[in-house]
């Protein structure tokens, strides 16, 4: 039984907008334990009084549509402690009673990850405990192994949960049903029948006061290595024996093990790095990324990217899978399109060109179409283009209350395993080595373009 629940970093920016407003949500559905404590831990020189009254103003912001009586039972339940979370001492006092399993959530910056990882690993906390990371693990292959090599010394690893909320999104985990529900849909998912995948979520959003993380990561750490791969694994794998957490990781590591790795002169023709310029977005005005508050005009922080993947292996062989992310463009595009291949012969003659068939799941807000082409309403020889869609019924929770729940139930199957980490690193690690070493240009688009690829 799980009765503390620790947030390391918890006056950060992702405990009120994210954590707190999750549990509270769980309280609202009657899912929260009802003896939990939520003890929260950073350098501020704060009280508990002082985290309770500022999560109180956080919460009526960012959590306006939960009760009032729901906030306030989990606002009640806060206590503070002054600690820095990269001295083990300040964290063994964080962590008094290691008796009892606790949750331990590293809500913290990538800086200073690893040495509170070993300060937490040196406590050797009690059976049961269990150890949250939020994303990005690492900032390149070498970091993730070493994290790895920490966790695994401390913790077994259905203990760790490296937290990635796009595993919690209803159409993401809506794939699984669609792919292996459906007997209608496996014939044609292969490459006899799929021309190309596209995953992609455009942003209309701009840096919106991140550069203390966006500056340091970029679009491709901060979207592409961990969000878009794991959305291409769901869209890839094989059929599991089961949807327990080692079949359903397995298959995704048996994905990312087939991503061919590129070679320099391949990241040249297959990938796309640029940033965003002054411009407008809708009747809004944004300033270019590097007149942006806290951003080093110095550097070279992409915030768009395109990479172009191919998985190797007998299913996908030769179709190419299109990643693309991107930050104050045009407006909000968030799916995953799939491409069919045209039909092989065309029975309505060389003038008719139908448009092939795009089975699309959006993300944000949730639904599903597909294109398909039908006779026209007035020569039955003439064809029109028409999509059958449908929005989806939100489901109870959202992205991170549902993932909470599940590290409170000790249920990683929808948290990142480690060598699944480790071999998102290594699909990616070619590419920033190359756009590093200058064989991409950095390119420059206006906020509010529609595609600078």
């Amino acid at each position: 039984m799980i009765r503390r629940f620790v947030i390391l970093g918890v006056t950060g920016d992702l405990a009120s907008r994210k954590l707190l407003p999750a549990l509270a949500r769980l309280h609202e559905v009657g899912k929260l334990p009802p003896e939990l404590t939520i003890v929260g831990a950073a350098r501020d020189d704060w009280g508990t009084a002082t985290l309770r009254a500022h999560m109180t103003e956080r919460l009526a912001r960012h959590a306006a549509d939960i009760g009032p009586a729901s906030r306030h039972a989990v606002v009640s339940r806060l206590v503070y402690h002054r600690a820095d979370a990269i001295d083990p001492a300040d964290v063994a006092r964080v962590l008094d009673d290691v008796r009892e399993p606790v949750v331990v959530y590293l809500a913290l910056p990538l800086s200073v990850l690893e040495a509170t990882v070993r300060a937490v690993a040196g406590l050797r906390l009690a059976e049961g405990s269990r150890l949250v990371v939020e994303k990005p693990f690492g900032r390149d292959l070498a970091s993730a192994r070493t994290l790895n090599c920490l966790l695994r010394a401390a913790f077994p690893e259905t203990a760790v949960f490296r937290m990635d909320h796009f595993l919690g999104k209803q159409t993401v985990q809506n794939i699984l049903g669609l792919r292996f529900a459906n007997r209608v849909f496996e014939p044609l998912w292969h490459r006899s029948q799929i021309a190309r995948v596209e995953i992609i979520w455009h942003e209309t959003l701009a840096l919106e006061g991140r550069a203390a993380y966006y500056d340091s990561a970029g679009a491709l750490r901060d979207m592409i290595q961990n969000h878009l791969l794991q959305l291409l694994c769901l869209i890839a794998m094989e059929a599991p024996i089961s949807l327990s957490e080692r079949d359903l990781r397995d298959r995704k590591v048996d994905v990312l093990r087939a991503v061919r790795r590129l070679s320099p002169d391949e990241v040249e023709r297959r990938t796309v790095r640029a940033r965003y310029g002054a411009g407008r977005i809708g009747d809004r005005p944004v300033p270019a990324y590097v007149d942006e508050d806290g951003v080093d005009p110095r550097g070279e922080t992409e915030t768009f990217a395109q990479v172009k993947l191919s998985i190797d292996n007998w299913r996908w062989a030769g179709v190419p899978f299109l990643l693309r992310t991107g930050k104050a463009l045009a407006k909000d595009r968030r799916e995953i399109a799939v491409h069919f291949q045209p039909v092989p012969h065309l029975v309505f003659g060389p003038e008719t060109d139908p448009t092939p068939n795009v089975l699309r799941l959006q993300l944000d807000p949730d639904r599903m179409s597909l294109r398909v082409n039908i006779n026209g309403a007035g020569d039955p020889f003439e064809l029109e283009s028409v999509e059958l869609d449908r929005d989806l019924a939100p489901q109870d929770l959202s992205a991170y209350p549902r993932l909470i729940l599940d590290v409170l139930g000790g249920d990683p199957t929808l948290s990142i395993r480690g060598d699944e980490a480790e071999e998102s690193w290594r699909i990616v690690e070619p590419i920033l080595a190359a756009w590093a070493a200058g064989r991409v240009p950095l390119g420059t688009y206006p906020a509010g373009a529609a595609n600078p690829a």
